[in-house]
């Protein structure tokens, strides 16, 4: 479980830290196109923008291994997963290098621009795959080991909050709600936007509340500074954890709806890039 726990707690640290590197590498790709090393359509230039279009139209590959039955034992669907990742990443940028970042041609600006649409898609579309790619299944699981470690779930006869009853109810009511009401989109509008918010808010509530109580356990047990700051962090870390896994298992409808959606505007997209960039081909080879 803690494994578990702690997988979760690095995740949104992990999309920051991608977020950054994506920004970094383009404006690297942008310095480096200000140095005029080549133009677009020089031997430099063209070979450029061939190796982003073969990587680019390699991105293919992998909705090919989802979908025909015959390539589904190459290999596990992660790998394939990190290399589309991977080369929508290093497509797009190879792309941009090529451009210099100016479109000479209606049809050129029509696949540069298609092809910024589907890069910044992707990005946004592994946000909401990262999150549902474990399954409900999975979700629940965690959920429910961190009610047994909790007592939340009566296979013990107490729980480990019951010295802050005021903070066992506010966790039970904050699960009741956003696991247990009724369905909608404006809850899943809530739920994606407005729940990691509600969170914290009611972590600080029950850190707030958790003080008095310790404490008063700290001077009846005569815990010395040390202890008394342990059991602060022990109890604080319980409901972090509790509450993140209840955010999780309530945002998994939610992101699966939205993921959804996201596959419906994607698809679109990346066949208007495909017309585009055989458009721009042609008439690069044409004229």
């Amino acid at each position: 479980m803690s494994r578990t726990v702690h997988q979760l707690g690095t995740r949104t640290s992990a999309d920051l830290l991608m977020y950054l590197v994506l920004t970094l590498l383009t404006l690297g790709a942008w310095q480096f196109s200000r140095l005029e090393y080549f133009k677009a359509g020089d031997d430099i230039g063209y070979w450029i923008g061939v190796a982003g279009g073969v990587m680019m139209l390699m991105l293919l590959t992998y909705p090919l291994r989802k979908y025909f039955s015959f390539t589904r034992n190459w290999g596990r669907v992660k790998w394939w997963f990190w290399v589309h990742v991977t080369l929508g990443v290093a497509g797009p940028l190879l792309i941009l290098v090529h451009s210099t970042f100016r479109v000479g041609s209606l049809n050129a600006a029509v696949a540069l621009y298609s092809m910024i649409i589907v890069a910044l898609s992707g990005v946004v579309g592994r946000f909401f795959y990262t999150r549902i790619h474990r399954g409900l299944h999975g979700e629940i699981t965690t959920l429910r080991a961190l009610q047994a470690h909790a007592g939340f779930d009566q296979s013990e006869a107490a729980s480990r909050l019951q010295f802050a009853p005021t903070v066992e109810a506010r966790l039970l009511a904050f699960e009741q709600r956003e696991l247990h009401g009724k369905p909608n989109s404006l809850t899943y509008l809530r739920q994606v936007a407005v729940l990691p918010a509600q969170l914290w808010l009611t972590y600080w509530a029950c850190a707030a509340d958790l003080n008095e109580p310790l404490r008063a356990i700290a001077r009846h047990r005569e815990w010395t500074p040390q202890d008394h700051a342990k059991r602060v962090r022990q109890s604080r870390k319980l409901v972090r954890r509790y509450l993140s896994s209840v955010v999780r298992v309530a945002q998994f409808t939610a992101y699966e709806r939205v993921f959804a959606m996201w596959h419906l505007a994607h698809v679109p997209f990346v066949y208007v890039l495909l017309v585009s960039a055989i458009a721009h081909v042609v008439a690069v080879h044409a004229y």
